[in-house]
């Protein structure tokens, strides 16, 4: 097979594109690309292979197949394209599944200041991205207290009839009741967006001409307002401001290997200002540290994402290489630096800093994580294979809208990829053991039929009566090899006094509280617990979102749009209180109540 493999690659084209590895199970194994697909593609099958992990991949390759590129660029975007499409196990991958939040400037004819995580708008402006949500919120609240722009959704915005409590405590203008004009409102937003752009200079001799304008004419108390947004912006400069990258968007990327494991921290600087840091754990990843790794993530990370002007990388990267690649990529000039001196080297040791002490971190979580384990399969005599644990609850309100939920332990932790939420329908509400009866049978069919992956332990979150249905439902499909137990509430539901149900007739129970292995059957079972309620909130309040007000007996239209009004939108509505709703036109007391109750 190898030799056939190797004289196939001899008959690849010496030009630029992307090879894929496939197995005899016809699954894509590796994705790479080349400069030269021939001269790459051969130089696997010499004998001079370093890497215990390559010639492992190579000894699973029953097939490779190509695809020609103009150029090694279009070869690079290509292969990011297909490796977030396959996923292949022998591939270095940089997943971050999480979108990265933004701060937003709408188109509206009010521009409103918001947060934004997703999808972006062509009339709207967007300002990061942001290491997190914290630091987005952070600037939204300063720019607020400077700037004054509103925060509120359209819906309240367009009903207000009076200002709102951001107004009171001069956080907003009112624009939602005239207390300023559109062309001083538009001012505020190009002042606000010029310091989201790090020329804070501009914004502060603007601000102080406007002062200076309005203390001329006598009207000492607008140019107050003025003095004080100067004052506020000098503290943040005094505070934030990064003085060395006269570019003000920058990116500082660092590396740090230990225990075979590598973490990758980037630093991000927007406008001037230090906005945090966030750090990668790569899969599949081999152990060795060279510029390619540094061009994978590169190209990985920014793939989805503009980069900003300039790019700090610690390790020596193709620079040619990556400038194609955003140039295809429509990114605009790039500056990409990789030999640091003065202030540069010192943010790049903080970036290195912070990799190390993430990596530490994950490392010890990791040691932990293998002891909770060890523990638990010593607690209740289970053999070493046991590995996959997924446990099993049930939630819902006096029998409304009932969710099951499946949460998995993996790998020494939490795979919320592999988070499974039940909508349960045929059951008598509140019958907790159909609902578990139903759930089971979904997943253990699922099992037999699609040869999906199965648990080596299910926890499940109940009794004796649990046990039982889940036992039985096993057994009916099959499942002999699973081993089952049952997590049930302790002596007055306390937390630590839970009683372990193994079989009908074997129950542990006064266990250690400190055992590690408990520690991590609570954890999981408190996991689910938190998914399955998560799950049927969810529900419930989408159930509650499709109900107009005009659900309630006794609110008509006129009615409807009094309280709409008066709250300034259904949120408003629903939160308030009933004191608050007798004071609505035509809303007496008895029908205050209702509506309350209606929403709580």
């Amino acid at each position: 097979m190898q030799q056939k493999v190797k004289d196939l690659a001899k008959t690849f084209p010496s030009l630029p594109g992307v090879y894929r590895m496939i197995n005899e199970a016809k699954d894509i194994i590796y994705i790479g690309k080349a400069k030269n697909l021939k001269k790459r593609v051969t130089s696997y099958f010499s004998k001079n292979q370093v890497s215990a992990r390559t010639r492992l991949m190579i000894g699973n390759i029953a097939n490779i197949e190509f695809t020609v590129t103009n150029t090694e660029a279009e070869a690079l975007i290509l292969e990011n394209n297909m490796i977030r499409s396959f996923m292949p196990r022998y591939n270095v991958i940089f997943r971050d599944d999480k979108s990265y939040p933004y701060l937003a400037l709408t188109g509206d004819k009010f521009s409103r200041l918001r947060f934004h995580r997703g999808l972006q708008k062509k009339d709207t402006r967007y300002f990061g991205p942001f290491p997190n949500s914290h630091a987005v919120r952070q600037s939204i609240q300063l720019l607020q207290k400077v700037f004054m722009l509103r925060t509120c959704e359209n819906s309240v915005f367009s009903n207000r009839t009076r200002p709102c409590l951001e107004y009171q405590i001069k956080r907003c203008t009112a624009p939602c009741v005239g207390h300023i004009n559109k062309d001083d409102y538009d001012s505020d937003v190009r002042q606000a967006i010029l310091f989201l752009d790090g020329k804070e200079s501009e914004v502060i001799t603007n601000l102080t001409l406007k002062m200076n304008e309005h203390a001329d004419s006598f009207d000492y108390e607008r140019a107050a307002v003025f003095r004080d947004r100067i004052q506020s912006l000098r503290q943040v400069r005094l505070k934030q401001f990064v003085s060395d990258f006269s570019e003000n968007d920058a990116d500082i990327i660092a590396f740090y290997v230990s225990m075979g494991r590598l973490c990758v921290n980037i630093v991000m600087i927007r406008g001037g200002r230090h906005l945090g840091d966030k750090s990668f754990f790569p899969k599949n990843y081999s152990g060795e540290l060279d510029e390619h790794i540094a061009e994978v993530f590169i190209t990985q990370y920014y793939d989805l994402r503009r980069p900003p002007p300039v790019i700090v990388s610690e390790l020596k990267i193709n620079k040619n290489l990556l400038n194609d690649f955003f140039e295809i990529k429509k990114y605009g000039k790039v500056k990409l630096i990789s030999r640091v001196t003065g202030d540069k080297k010192n943010w790049l040791l903080m970036a290195k800093k912070n990799a190390q002490i993430s990596l530490e971190q994950k490392n010890n979580e990791q040691a932990s994580h293998i002891e909770r384990l060890i523990a638990l399969r010593k607690l209740i005599n289970l053999p070493d294979h046991v590995n996959r644990i997924e446990c099993f609850d049930i939630s819902h309100t006096s029998g409304e809208l009932t969710v099951g939920s499946c949460v998995v332990y993996d790998k020494y932790e939490m795979q919320n990829k592999e988070y499974r939420k039940y909508n349960i329908k045929n059951i008598t509400p509140g019958d907790d053991y159909g609902a578990m009866k139903e759930v089971l049978e979904r997943r253990f069919k699922r099992i037999v039929l699609e040869d999906a992956i199965k648990p080596d332990l299910v926890l499940i979150d109940g009794g004796k009566g649990q046990y039982s249905v889940a036992k039985k439902i096993m057994e009916e499909n099959g499942m002999h090899d699973i081993f089952l137990v049952c997590v049930s509430k302790g002596a007055d539901r306390k937390v630590g006094k839970e009683k372990l149900i193994m079989a009908k007739d074997q129950v542990l129970e006064n266990i250690n509280p400190t055992n590690l292995g408990f520690h991590l059957i609570q954890h999981i079972r408190d996991e689910s617990h938190r998914f399955a309620i998560t799950g049927h909130r969810a529900k419930r309040a989408k159930a509650r979102l499709t109900s107009t007000l005009e659900d309630i007996e006794g609110v008509g239209t006129k009615k409807r749009k009094n309280l709409l009004v008066y709250f300034g939108g259904l949120d408003g509505v629903k939160n308030a209180p009933i004191e608050e709703l007798i004071l609505v036109e035509g809303i007496n007391d008895k029908l205050a109540e209702k509506i309350y109750s209606y929403f709580h």
